[in-house]
């Protein structure tokens, strides 16, 4: 009995053989047929341009003026300030108040007042009060205060459009509820 299943195994193994020299005849061809094309194709490859010879060019910044220094801005405004009708030529010749100094965003109008029927507002600026009326200058953009009303401060500054040319524009300060 155990010649017939050892009689099984060794056929098994002889067709697994035959099998695997079938599959060895087929890559030989495969193999022949990849290199029949390698030398058939050719490459095309386009040849590397010469690199750019690079000059290296001197700094000469260090010994310009830089292009947003105060000086710079300020000959700016002076000569804005020699053309007639500038917006800008009577802010420059008058002296700065002591609000200018801030920016508007920095700013809160925290209350209104009369005084002798004139109104006055009350700012709130590094936690400092102070009052102001109608013709004070507050803010960097040279502005001028127009009207008070008991929510509102009214005034107009002078800025640069996108030009370079001085423009006259309106602006308002809300009154903040709570404070800041």
């Amino acid at each position: 009995m155990r010649q017939p299943q050892h009689q099984v195994l060794a056929s098994l193994a002889l067709l697994a053989v035959l099998s695997l020299t079938a599959c060895g005849g087929q890559h030989d061809e495969l193999q022949a047929w990849m290199d029949q094309q390698r030398q058939e194709v050719k490459p095309n490859i386009q040849p590397l341009t010469e690199p750019r010879k690079f000059n290296p060019q001197a700094y000469a910044g260090m010994d310009s003026e830089e292009p947003f220094s105060q000086s710079k801005l300020s000959g700016a405004l002076k000569s804005e300030a020699t053309q007639p009708n500038s917006a800008v030529s009577a802010e420059l010749n008058r002296r700065k108040e002591p609000l200018e100094a801030f920016p508007l965003d920095a700013m809160s109008m925290v209350g209104s007042v009369n005084r002798k029927g004139a109104p006055y507002a009350l700012l709130k600026v590094d936690d400092l009060l102070y009052q102001v009326k109608v013709g004070d200058y507050l803010g960097q953009n040279y502005g001028r205060i127009l009207q008070i009303t008991e929510t509102e401060i009214t005034l107009r500054e002078i800025v640069q459009d996108a030009a370079g040319e001085w423009i006259e524009r309106p602006t308002t300060l809300q009154l903040q509820e709570g404070g800041r």
